[in-house]
């Protein structure tokens, strides 16, 4: 077997949740193109449908499914559809996640500022990032279990790593806080959900691993692009592909001897 073959996700079934997102469209399109049939699963089908044209080349093996991270049923549902249409479910990418970004797709920013923070702010932003990414993955491994083998992916962050520095915010809107608390204690959450069930999962074909992206540029204001380059140590904010090579190197056999790990695509943010 060669490196290449190693990479390849020919005959395999991945399911991505949040597929409709920025990154999560590049992670369909990745795993897609190579070789998987992939489930992009996102929460309603008006925001499914409209992503799906910038991934025309391969919609012949991406499927499109909406899920509710929250909701038991719903994901039981959307594995049981995999399942029965593919026989197995080999990749699932927890993506989706509330993450209140600065850019034209998120126009509107509010107040952030702890000591104001709404309660109901706090407990839905656990409910979708931490226990979202908990009962998607019970579904799945009830699966691999049973095929002996799978891969899943966690999105962190580097706010899960450190602590916003609120100040790159400075200029872009009218406040200086923007990143809100339930985002930091939810990334680092995920880290210590990836480690436990890598652990739980020892001696099995059944790795779980997180990726860290750093900040991916999306027509973002021009003092904030600045503000955020000027912290990294490539100088500039992430191409919206430049996730995807780390993407398929923990979904595919090229990893085949990693799990309980946490890879770190920041353009250096977290290095000094």
């Amino acid at each position: 077997m060669t490196i290449y073959d190693k990479f390849s996700m020919a005959g395999k079934t991945a399911l991505v949740t949040g597929g409709a997102g920025l990154l999560g469209k590049e992670f369909c399109r990745t795993l897609a193109e190579a070789g998987a049939t992939v489930y992009l699963a996102d929460y309603k089908m008006e925001i499914i449908e409209k992503a799906l044209p910038l991934l025309q080349e391969v919609s012949a093996s991406i499927r499109p499914v909406v899920i509710n991270v929250v909701d038991p049923v719903s994901i039981q549902q959307v594995v049981d559809q995999i399942v029965s249409e593919t026989g197995r479910l080999d990749v699932v990418v927890n993506s989706a996640a509330l993450d209140p970004k600065v850019d034209p797709e998120h126009p509107q920013v509010m107040n952030n500022a702890f000591e104001d923070y709404p309660l109901n702010f706090w407990q839905d932003g656990l409910s979708v990032n931490l226990t979202g990414p908990f009962l998607v993955s019970q579904a799945a491994v009830r699966q691999m279990v049973k095929q002996g083998s799978g891969s899943i992916i966690n999105l962190c962050s580097t706010y899960g790593l450190v602590g916003p520095d609120q100040r790159i915010y400075e200029g872009v809107g009218k406040q200086l806080t923007y990143k809100p608390v339930f985002y930091s204690v939810t990334k680092a959450g995920i880290l210590g959900f990836t480690r436990y069930l890598a652990a739980y999962y020892a001696n099995t074909k059944i790795r779980i691993n997180a990726l860290t992206p750093g900040g991916v540029e999306n027509n973002n204001d021009e003092q904030f692009v600045k503000n955020y380059s000027s912290h990294a140590i490539l100088g500039r904010m992430a191409h919206r592909d430049e996730m995807s090579g780390a993407l398929l190197f923990l979904a595919s056999d090229a990893s085949s001897y990693m799990t309980g790990s946490n890879l770190v695509v920041d353009g250096g943010w977290t290095a000094w």
